[in-house]
């Protein structure tokens, strides 16, 4: 202010309403940078991948599904245009996590488990590495990475990884580099699929075997890691079997698999997590598909502008620009029962809702111009008497 000392008094005024203008900007990016709606007030992330259904078969009037598609939906919020990014399977989880498009290896779920190669050794200004392979080097990032940067905690919680003993580990279990991935199908005695499983693509995760093994472990410490805020992951990432997932119809023990499975694991495991001490004081469940079943032209859809890696022999969805549309649906203490947003999102859109949540840079195509984390149109103000 000193500056202001024998100037004139327009002068002053001049400067002041510049000095004035520029606090306000400062005030304006900082609200701006701000997570959207309740996305500051949670800190706990249940993320729930089910497999391979479109939108239409899981909400439709005759959905196998009733508790997913009525039960949770009156309690929370539908994603009516919510989009899997790629097919098969493994990019879309990929995408999740990394914000990193498919490409050629993960579109076919890495049948052998191959380094990444680059195209280029720097990522791009989109945040992408752009070349093919399934074992992602150090260099790119997943929100695991950002969240032990952070100081925060998350878990990887796959059902039957380590049943059996003789197919993988109970933690970190994942195929061997350079083999054929024997974890792709189901067994009667593990139906454990380590291609539903993203952290173990990423040499940021497995190279630290103790790491790997702390945070990437079998589904049944959830139940443990559920009884106290303290031990509750800030992100937990949940992965049913082969045949509760919704893949396999029918499973390779006679049950029926497909919705009716799937829709069987939500009933047993969502009402644990809602009476959880963490999802009661700040929880978001995000229960999704990794993508639609890929057998009509609409199963290969895609919003968001999303585009094809540079130099792809095939578009992301392989016979379209996407993974279709599988439809979310979310549940919060900060979320109306009862809601829908017709607003278009994907998967990159999820990973940015979590990096929201925790502020946290966006990692990849998360990062996109124009993409949109879940906003006002999601996370409304519960009344008293809905919170009770």
């Amino acid at each position: 202010m000193g500056a202001l000392r024998g100037m004139t008094g327009k002068g002053r005024l001049v400067l002041m309403i510049a000095f004035s203008m520029a606090i306000a900007g400062i005030a304006t990016n900082r609200a701006a940078a701000q997570p959207a709606g309740h996305l500051n007030q949670i800190h706990h992330v249940f993320v729930i991948v089910l497999e391979n259904k479109s939108f239409r078969e899981t909400f439709g009037p005759n959905s196998p599904a009733p508790y997913l598609s009525k039960t949770l939906t009156s309690r929370g919020a539908l994603l009516e245009n919510y989009f899997a990014i790629g097919h098969a399977s493994l990019d879309n989880y990929v995408a999740m996590i990394s914000g990193q498009p498919p490409n050629e290896d993960t579109q076919r779920d890495c049948p052998l488990v191959t380094e990444f190669v680059p195209s280029r050794p720097e990522i791009d200004a989109q945040g992408r590495l752009l070349g093919h392979g399934c074992l992602y080097p150090r260099n790119v990032a997943t929100l695991a990475d950002q969240l032990e940067r952070r100081g925060l905690t998350w878990r990887g919680y796959m059902q039957d990884m380590g049943k059996d003993a003789s197919r993988e580990k109970e933690t970190c279990g994942h195929a061997l580099l350079n083999t054929r991935d024997k974890l792709l199908t189901a067994t009667l005695s593990d139906a454990y699929a380590d291609k539903h499983n993203p952290f173990v693509y990423f040499h940021s995760i497995i190279d630290d075997q103790a790491k790997c093994d702390a945070h990437v472990v079998n589904l049944n410490a959830l139940k443990a890691d559920l009884s106290a805020i303290a031990s509750t992951p800030n992100f937990s990432f949940i992965t049913p079997n082969l045949c509760e997932d919704g893949h396999d119809h029918p499973c390779v023990d006679g049950r029926p698999g497909g919705l009716i499975s799937s829709d069987q694991f939500l009933r047993d495991w969502v009402p644990i997590i809602l009476n959880s001490p963490a999802y009661r004081s700040d929880g978001l469940i995000v229960v999704t598909f990794d993508e639609a079943g890929g057998g009509e032209a609409e199963d290969s859809a895609a919003c968001c502008n999303e585009v094809a890696m540079p130099g792809a022999r095939l578009p992301p969805g392989r016979n379209g620009p996407g993974g279709g549309r599988i439809g979310a649906v979310l549940v919060s203490p900060f979320i109306a029962g009862g809601t829908a947003s017709a607003q278009p999102y994907n998967h990159f859109s999820l990973l940015r809702t979590a990096e929201d949540i925790f502020n946290l840079p966006h990692l990849g195509l998360a990062g996109a111009p124009g993409l949109r984390a879940f906003g006002r149109d999601v996370f409304l103000q519960r009344t008293s008497s809905q919170q009770h």
